[in-house]
């Protein structure tokens, strides 16, 4: 009788190569199991994981268009990101704080803050313009650090009765209105407006207030009802808000009631800094309270350049969604050439409206116009910015 063989532990064997009797190079069950949250533990971690959901979870509902839009998002998906969102105390659906906020990161570590060294986390379709959309976005944030920074030390000015370190924070915060001003300016120079309309503009929506899906969406394995959720929009950045309320800006209802709402979409921390500013003393009344010439001008010049932001948001607006869903409309009316434009793909139900949920510019036009109301009465009316 022969000897074993001593190598016989050494059989060649598949096994070791995932490789399957019964399906050879196939991968068993590749459906992604339910992932689970619970590893999750810092702030920056669930921030990181809201992002890639939000992303994953625009490009599942709208990757077929306006037409045949989903009515559920998988339980895969929508468990996790339900979890996640509760965690942060955010809504699941790609916000400010995710595409802007938490999506950057510098090529160059030690480089600078700026165009040339930022790319983004995670993109949508659209190529270089979405980049340059969120990025040019992320800088207008930066240019407002200076201004935000001085928040506190007007507050506790007021609340000292110190005019000079209020007026000196002051012009602070005008510079940096400027500064934002002069950042959103590049959106010209960094993004195509038929491809932020015709391409990127959809993966930005949401379902509420969209005829593309009335009904919302179901997050399959959270509740069996639809929910609905805004997409995101510029109202969401919490910069605005802060000013507003520093600087004493009132909206009226309608405006109101959705900037109010927008609120909801922003980390809570953010959230509840909006409302502590706005419940501290009014900064125009101590300013109209005090005979400082140099206060009373420092305050107009703020008011002055809010309003000089939000007429050049309006402009911005107009070239990146007004011209272009006029000339869709022209298109679908001549049925001409509609391939060769990226802007006749767009969805029409998205035509007059962000992609928040607005009437876009009756909104932005009406939200300017109460920005006027915040200026001290003594304005004249030859230095009011027009759009």
């Amino acid at each position: 009788m022969a000897a074993p063989d001593s190598n016989s532990k050494l059989l060649f064997s598949l096994d070791s190569y995932h490789v399957t009797a019964e399906l050879g190079f196939i991968l068993p069950d590749p459906l992604m199991p339910l992932l689970s949250s619970q590893f999750l533990q810092k702030h920056r971690e669930l921030r990181l994981a809201h992002l890639a959901l939000s992303v994953m979870t625009m490009g599942y509902a709208w990757q077929e268009g306006e037409n045949d839009t989903v009515k559920m998002l998988p339980h895969n998906l929508a468990v996790p990101y339900w979890e996640v969102s509760q965690r942060l105390g955010l809504p699941p659906i790609l916000t400010h704080a995710d595409a802007v906020l938490a999506n950057w990161k510098k090529k160059d570590p030690q480089g600078p803050f700026d165009m040339e060294n930022l790319e983004l986390l995670f993109s949508l379709p659209g190529g270089d313009s979405v980049r340059g959309f969120f990025m040019v976005t992320l800088l207008v944030e930066l240019a407002a650090v200076p201004g935000l920074r001085n928040i506190p030390v007007v507050i506790n000015g007021v609340r000292c009765g110190d005019t000079e370190a209020v007026a000196t924070a002051l012009d602070a915060v005008c510079q940096s209105l400027q500064d934002m001003t002069d950042a959103l300016k590049l959106m010209q120079a960094y993004v195509e407006p038929s491809v932020f309309y015709g391409i990127m503009r959809i993966y930005l929506s949401g379902w509420k207030d969209n005829p593309c899906m009335p009904k919302g969406l179901v997050y399959e394995g959270v509740r069996a009802e639809p929910m609905e959720f805004s997409g995101g929009s510029a109202a969401q950045s919490s910069l605005l808000h802060c000013f507003d309320e520093l600087l004493g800006v009132k909206h009226e209802a309608k405006s109101g009631a959705f900037l109010t709402r927008m609120r909801n979409y922003m980390p809570p921390a953010h959230r509840q800094l909006i409302q502590d500013i706005s419940s501290r003393p009014s900064l125009k009344s101590f300013v109209q309270q005090q005979a400082s010439e140099r206060l009373h001008q420092a305050f107009q010049h703020c008011v002055t350049k809010l309003l000089a932001l939000r007429s050049y948001h309006i402009n911005v607006v107009s070239r990146f969604i007004t011209v272009p869903a006029a000339r869709a409309r022209q298109l679908r009316h001549q049925r001409q050439e509609l391939e060769a434009e990226v802007i006749s793909r767009a969805p029409a139900a998205l035509e007059e409206r962000g992609t928040g949920g607005s009437g876009i510019m009756t909104f932005l036009k009406t939200v300017r116009d109460q920005t006027k109301d915040a200026l001290l009465p003594e304005m004249s009316k030859e230095t009011i910015p027009h759009s």
